[in-house]
């Protein structure tokens, strides 16, 4: 694979996107899943699995996506996120629906936690570009500092990617400094060769990040897809010299889940992607076992969930 010229020059029409994706070298579904079952496998030392907790909490997209989601939720949720316990980094980011980024920004003002909302027609991603592009263009004016986005699955499916190229790019443009994730829904894209290839076209377009999924469609995160996924942006590193980032959302519950999930960051991305500018965790309850985890770590016993609030 050449460097960005070459990149550029798979983009600028529809039957050289097709060439360039389909021209990815398949994906060995077996080693694929061999190597994150291995990997799951790593056990770290006591000192590492407490720093491995507050790099996880750093890296979380704390979220509230639901139908019945309120401005004193929002609010509730804002105040964990600046401080989710004694002596613990403050989360990475809200994500919120683009109606509530408003109330957000306001209750997280001076706190360096970022402000995410969904849109262009979350979760399905079925509309117009026009209507996708007024919910991103909303979501920012009202104080979003990063858009997560969803990709029509069903042109992608249907081998419309120069479609869906064009749309992530015009999102990318509206974005402007906002930063932005690219949701593939990955649960829907049915196998791990259409990961890659939605991964690399994401990429292609000018996502800042590839996140898997929109916690809506079960399976969500896996380790194998994220494990493509890193693969994916370590690549483009090589070829580019830009790093992006990877946010698996959606099943990751536990400290035994997010620490598989730093141990796949360090072996198949690097030590680079350790950091929140490029790994995030899209969840809600995951905060609250890291922290009782942590708690167990410092003090020799366990907590309890009831010592934390609920989301």
């Amino acid at each position: 694979m050449g460097g960005t010229t070459e990149l550029t020059d798979v983009t600028r029409d529809e039957a050289s996107l097709r060439r360039f994706l389909h021209g990815l070298p398949g994906v060995d579904a077996v080693g694929l899943e061999q190597r994150s079952a291995g990997l799951a496998t790593r056990s770290i030392k006591k000192a590492s699995k407490l720093w491995a907790i507050d790099t996880a909490i750093s890296m979380v997209d704390l979220t509230t996506l639901e139908g019945a989601d309120t401005p004193g939720k929002v609010r509730s949720l804002c105040a964990k996120a600046r401080r989710p316990d004694d002596d613990v980094p403050p989360v990475a980011a809200v994500c919120v629906y683009p109606d509530l980024v408003a109330t957000a920004k306001e209750a997280l003002a001076g706190s360096g936690v970022n402000i995410a909302s969904v849109a262009t027609a979350f979760p399905s991603g079925r509309s117009t570009l026009k209507v996708k592009l007024t919910d991103t263009e909303f979501a920012i004016e009202s104080g979003a500092t990063e858009v997560d986005m969803v990709i029509d699955r069903g042109a992608f499916l249907s081998g419309r990617y120069g479609q869906v190229f064009d749309e992530i790019r015009t999102i990318k443009a509206a974005c402007g400094d906002t930063h932005l994730k690219v949701i593939l829904e990955t649960g829907e894209l049915a196998t791990y060769d259409n990961v890659r290839r939605a991964s690399w076209l994401a990429l292609l377009a000018g996502g800042d990040f590839i996140k898997t999924s929109t916690g809506k469609v079960s399976p969500a995160a896996t380790l194998p897809v994220t494990n493509l996924m890193l693969q994916a942006v370590r690549d483009w590193h090589g070829v580019t010299g830009q790093h992006r980032g990877v946010k698996p959302a959606g099943g990751i519950r536990t400290t035994k889940d997010a620490i598989r999930h730093l141990v796949a960051v360090h072996e198949v991305a690097g030590a680079a992607w350790l950091t929140p500018h490029l790994f995030r965790f899209g969840a809600s309850s995951l905060l609250n076992d890291l922290l009782m985890q942590r708690r167990t770590q410092l003090d020799g016993h366990y907590s309890g969930p009831d010592y934390f609030s609920v989301d």
